[in-house]
């Protein structure tokens, strides 16, 4: 019989890095929940391609309260509204190619006073999200690996320089794309996370292996290699999975409804309450996830019931 694979290795803690001590002595950190879509709900435009992008240039105060009603809700760490404030979306969207800087840097300066005025003293640290630099759902436009490596590198240098404490590399659907913006994340020094879309439990959108994912990403060392933007009808499958091909920290943020490919738009899901979608997270850390959280259609009553859904000995 083959024997059992070996336990899950976790980095090595630094000075300054509690997100690396925390994932070092096992405790399951909270992501919050979308930005997106609930910025959707609470009436605020998110038409792309500016996506949350447009919520920070026209509704900042919405998207500070989102931060601080997870922050509240027990998220230990708050997502920077940057998936879209990239120089090439700016272009896209017919707006200087400098507006991604301010944007980028109000986006941190958003997450950073909402953890401040709603934390009540906990450690609650801020993750910039770095996303696909075309559509999610359409691997065939990523760009290719020069471009990639290039605007990846300059996202990641401004996220650190606006003061984030780790870097949430997420939603990527090819092996390359995934792997240029890895690097681009780890050479600021600061914690990564990178995190796939997976079509299915095992392949990415562009049909590659999710195993060779998280094989190519495990090579370069980042913090935790996680899912997104998945249905939790996989994401048992997917953990199964990636614990088989990384000892390193995996997690998983799944979704509530799904996307409307046709119209742009996102379907939800009222029949998976908070609670039922939370009670979901007792099989994803029998899979051994130590990140977790909620990805599109879910929000802060997501938060706070995964929250109360986590063993009382992790919750701080």
């Amino acid at each position: 019989m083959p024997s059992a694979p070996p336990p899950p290795s976790t980095p090595e803690p630094e000075s300054g890095s509690p997100v690396r001590a925390r994932l070092v002595r096992g405790d399951v950190l909270l992501l919050d929940g979308a930005m997106g879509t609930e910025l959707e709900r609470r009436g605020v435009s998110t038409r792309l391609p500016l996506w949350s992008a447009q919520a920070v240039r026209e509704a900042p105060d919405v998207v500070r309260a989102i931060h601080e009603d997870d922050a509240r809700a027990g998220a230990d760490l708050l997502t920077t509204a940057t998936f879209r404030t990239t120089p090439r979306t700016m272009r896209r969207a017919g707006l200087p190619e400098a507006e991604a800087e301010r944007l980028t840097r109000r986006a941190v300066a958003l997450a950073r006073e909402a953890s401040e005025k709603a934390g009540s003293g906990r450690d609650i640290r801020i993750a910039g999200s770095m996303a696909p630099l075309e559509d999610c759902y359409r691997p065939d436009l990523a760009p290719p690996r020069a471009e990639a490596a290039a605007e990846h590198a300059a996202h990641a240098a401004l996220l650190a320089d606006a003061g984030v404490d780790v870097i949430l590399v997420e939603t990527l659907n090819t092996i390359v794309e995934a792997v240029e913006a890895t690097r681009a994340a780890l050479d600021t020094g600061l914690p990564v996370f990178v995190s796939f879309l997976a079509r299915d439990e095992r392949a990415l959108w562009d049909d590659a292996p999710l195993d060779d994912a998280v094989r190519a990403v495990d090579a370069l060392g980042p913090d935790a290699i996680l899912v997104n933007c998945v249905p939790v009808t996989i994401v048992e499958g997917c953990l199964a999975r990636m614990a088989r091909a990384t000892r390193r920290p995996i997690g998983c943020y799944p979704n509530v409804g799904s996307p409307d490919l046709d119209r742009g738009t996102w379907r939800r899901d009222d029949e998976l309450s908070p609670e039922r979608f939370a009670a979901h997270a007792a099989s994803w850390l029998r899979r051994g996830a130590l990140v977790v959280g909620g990805c599109c259609g879910t929000g802060p009553d997501h938060t706070r019931a995964l929250r109360g859904a986590l063993p009382p000995v992790l919750v701080e």
